[in-house]
């Protein structure tokens, strides 16, 4: 009878074990951050056109040592298409299983995005965990996370990877019911695991809604007390995060690494004849950013989406700076931010030969683009004079006429303390005449198309 009971509180304890642990951030390369001994991994590349794109290769290379891997050998080969088993051919990846064998390599790290199946079959042949260029990115990301928000975006970002990738696990742990009438298979572990990443993603989601809520509220307050934002933005490694320091002489983490900032990090700039700013120094961005980290970081990238000003950071010494600026241009896109004006900054110029600071200016004498070195500071007070010039903007004096009806038009011009004198007409309608700067009138026509007709601008595509 003793024996029979102590069965029971055996299966008990066995049913609250999980193969899914919620209570640690989970990573791809979760060794990683436990031991200080690096992983060590065979990196695989697939070449999809005749021309071998080396860059790319190296690109995922340096991925990798960013999170702290040691790459024990490069396996590369050319298809037409992937293969759906193994996205690679069966050759190579018997091939890449052997090398696995050979190295005592800990991991395979694919540059591609692979499908659940590709990996487990890849798993299955190498007997290793394999990571695709997604994964690999988010762990990088969980490695870099600091403050409370990022570790909770990134954390979102990772279960709704996993959530695609879950396979049933041999662990013995489906529930069972053990009374007359009640026996059965009950919820598979699997089952099980997929329900407890349902409720961890809807209680981060809430959480980080509360954090976006507070965010939108500092945003509204520097709004109504008319201080411009500057948000940097650029690809991974651009120098974003060396200039913000050049910049507001703070001491945000800077490194010849990428991703080597991920937290926000805001700071106050004075600049001549414009006042009191802010600057926001943003993640980089990268080729082939996973969707579940841009939809994760949305609060924080929204710091980019209601910036006056955007900085975009450009390696000039980076031969595929063009590239660069279309991967990031993309990004921008995604996150609605791509008629916020920008402002060029080509940095690193000390690494080019007989390249000085200067401005670029377009047909209208307005700066579009800087040549500076953050790391030497030259060219710094050209970029203050430029961000001095194109946040200087023209001054709109307009006469509206709104219907009563309109009253949602009238009120955000009062919110915007703009109005400077209002008639109401014997109709019932309303006179103002405003006072507005051109940037903020061009948004606001864009919310409210019907007040276009009160001004026409040549060049409504710069906002």
């Amino acid at each position: 009878m003793n024996t029979h009971k102590n069965s029971e509180i055996q299966t008990v304890e066995i049913q609250t074990k999980s193969a899914v642990d919620l209570t640690q951030n989970p990573t791809a390369l979760s060794s990683s951050s436990n031991s200080p001994l690096p992983d060590s991994a065979i990196v695989v590349h697939t070449f999809f056109s005749q021309n071998k794109n080396l860059e790319d290769l190296q690109e995922f290379q340096l991925l990798a040592k960013s999170a702290n891997v040691e790459i024990l050998s490069v396996i590369t080969t050319s298809r037409t298409t992937p293969q759906a088993k193994y996205f690679v051919g069966q050759g190579k990846a018997e091939e890449i299983a052997q090398a696995v064998e050979q190295l005592n390599a800990d991991i395979v790290l694919v540059n591609h995005s692979l499908t659940p199946a590709q990996t487990r079959n890849l798993e299955s042949i190498c007997k290793c965990r394999v990571v695709d260029r997604t994964g690999l990115i988010l762990d990088i990301f969980a490695q870099r996370a600091r403050s409370h928000e990022g570790k909770l975006q990134v954390e979102l970002a990772q279960l709704k990877h996993l959530a695609t990738r879950l396979v049933r696990r041999k662990t013995g742990l489906d529930q069972q019911k053990g009374t007359v009438g009640l026996r059965g298979p009950g919820e598979t572990q699997l089952e099980t695991d997929r329900r407890l990443i349902k409720v961890r993603i809807a209680q981060l989601q809430n959480r980080l809604e509360k954090v976006a809520k507070q965010r939108n509220q500092n945003r509204q307050t520097r709004q109504k007390a008319d201080i411009p934002t500057i948000s940097l933005v650029g690809y991974t490694n651009a120098g974003k995060s060396t200039l913000f320091n050049t910049l507001t002489q703070a001491n945000v983490y800077a490194a010849d690494q990428l991703f080597a900032t991920l937290d926000p990090t805001l700071r106050r700039l004075q600049i001549q004849d414009v006042g009191t700013c802010v600057l926001a120094d943003t993640v980089g961005f990268i080729r082939e950013l996973p969707h579940d980290l841009v939809s994760a970081f949305k609060s924080t990238l929204q710091e980019t989406t209601e910036a006056s000003l955007l900085l975009h950071v450009i390696d000039a010494a980076d031969s595929r700076k063009l590239e660069n600026i279309l991967a990031v241009n993309e990004v921008l896109t995604e996150i609605k931010a791509n008629q916020v004006p920008t402002l060029l900054i080509y940095n690193k110029i000390d690494q080019l030969e007989n390249v000085q600071p200067h401005i670029e200016v377009d047909e209208e004498n307005k700066p579009i683009a800087v040549y500076l070195s953050a790391q030497l500071n030259q060219g710094l007070d050209l970029l203050f004079e430029a961000i001095r010039q194109r946040l200087s903007h023209e001054i709109l004096h307009l006469e509206i006429k709104l219907e009563a009806q309109q009253g949602k038009i009238r009120h955000h011009l009062y919110q915007l303390n703009c109005v400077q004198q209002e008639q109401i007409s014997e109709q019932g309608e309303f006179l103002l005449n405003i006072h507005i700067d051109k940037i903020g009138w061009l948004k606001l026509s864009k919310q409210f198309p019907l007040l276009q007709s009160f001004y026409q601008s040549p060049k409504t595509d710069e906002i």
